[in-house]
Parts: structure tokens; sequence; C-alpha cells
């Protein structure tokens, strides 16, 4: 996986509710573990921008309810500095649901921005997506 060129920030807690922003049938998803955290033994987890998750989908189609995917966090709302010195924060958490371990996503198109982060370390993501910002 590809390092990501920011600052990034500790926004999203395990247990977070966060939007899903694709087509794949989710709502509203619960992160359940963050995969390749970075946190000292003994402290819960957290999960940035470009992170990837596996989470627990809590509303949407109800054959999908209660399911655990891998996903990842696409945007969020905590402020987070890239290398040029601008500061980037969106209005909403949002993930997208990969269907494989390679990085495929389960939806066809996704709702709303993404982060250019995270289309720098998801090639996959960022040719289904609207625009990067």
């Amino acid at each position: 996986m590809k390092g990501v060129c920011a600052k990034l920030t500790k926004s999203l807690n395990i247990g977070s509710l966060v939007l899903a922003a694709d087509n794949s049938g989710a709502r509203i998803v619960k992160i359940v573990s963050v995969k390749h955290g970075k946190t000292k033994k003994g402290r819960q987890q957290y999960a940035k921008i470009g992170d990837w998750v596996k989470v627990s989908v809590r509303k949407g189609d109800y054959k999908m309810k209660g399911e655990v995917f891998d996903a990842v966090v696409v945007r969020q709302r905590k402020p987070f500095r890239r290398n040029t010195g601008e500061r980037v924060a969106f209005t909403d958490n949002a993930v997208v649901l990969l269907k494989d371990i390679k990085g495929n996503p389960k939806g066809t198109q996704i709702k709303g921005p993404i982060s250019r982060e995270v289309a720098d370390r998801w090639q996959f993501l960022s040719k289904i997506c609207k625009f990067v910002v």
C-alpha cells in the first residue's frame, strides 16, 4: 500500500457510525476494526482518511444488515494538513465498501467527492468517483 503525503489526524474511533458513499446497498455502517493500524499496545485503534477498515452494516438493504465488509475511509470531518500547507475537511465521514482484499469496490459509483490521498493509494476507487478534492 502506498504511503500518504499528508499529516493525517486521528478522526474515527472503533464504533463510529459513518455513511456508505457508494451504491452497494448499505447506508450507515459501523467501524469494527482497523486493518494495519498503528496504535500502541492496549490503546483503542483509530481510523483516518485512506485507511482500510472492517465495517458492519447497520442500515440499508435488509439482506446486508449485520454483515461485515472491508471498506476504505474516503472522507472525514476532522481537518488534516497536506504538505502544501492547506487544510482539508469534509462535511461528513464516509467509507466505500470493498468486495475483495485487492481493493475492488463493491459498488459501481461513489457519491460525493473523495480525497486526493485516497485516490493515490486506492486507484480502483479513483476510477469510479465523480471528482477528487
